[in-house]
């Protein structure tokens, strides 16, 4: 990105602030967020099954936003609605999980906030604690990155498989740190369909 936009960036915001305090932290974010977006992994080649999983999963959300204020503020931008969804396709491939899997684990987790905290400390679309940062090398503040943080998820889901032996139920329940009990499991599986 060049260092220009950064700067009027924060110009900007710092204008902005000035005229509405109340708004400061809200505006920084958004603007923020807009000069630095995640753009999905670039890649030479797709797969066959993408491109009709992608459209699927855009019509999808899109028919989600129409119930939701929320979500389609949250997604109202087409182009970081594909970003998500082409690293959500790519991260959870490369782990060896379905991808609807993946976006279901994202509704549950944070309703595709980037930036949602848990009562934990859990972080970004797939709720990563910042342990599982430091275990991989990256920093806590990477979790808000959307491919970090969706590679991570997938990463972590994909080692809780692994150590269940396939059994989806119990590694969804490990992932959410409530083995033994089923809303966890059962909520994913509602929106899994």
């Amino acid at each position: 990105m060049n260092i220009v936009v950064v700067i009027m960036v924060v110009f900007w915001m710092q204008a902005a602030a000035a005229a509405n305090p109340e708004r400061k932290i809200k505006l920084q974010i958004k603007a923020l967020d807009s000069a630095l977006a995640d753009i999905a992994q670039n890649r030479p080649t797709i797969d066959r099954q993408e491109s009709p999983w992608l459209a699927q999963s855009e019509q999808a959300l899109i028919a989600l936003m129409r119930h939701s204020r929320a979500l389609a503020d949250r997604l109202n931008n087409a182009q970081h609605r594909h970003s998500l969804l082409q690293t959500i396709y790519y991260e959870a491939k490369r782990a060896g999980l379905d991808p609807d899997l993946v976006l279901a684990v994202i509704r549950v987790e944070s309703n595709f906030r980037k930036y949602a905290i848990s009562s934990a400390g859990a972080r970004g679309y797939m709720q990563v604690m910042s342990s599982w940062s430091d275990i991989v090398g990256e920093s806590a503040s990477d979790l808000f990155n959307l491919r970090t943080n969706i590679r991570l998820g997938c990463a972590i889901l994909r080692h809780y498989l692994d150590q269940e032996r396939g059994n989806v139920h119990r590694a969804l329940a490990r992932y959410n740190g409530s083995v033994g009990q089923d809303t966890y499991p059962n909520l994913i599986y509602a929106a899994w369909q």
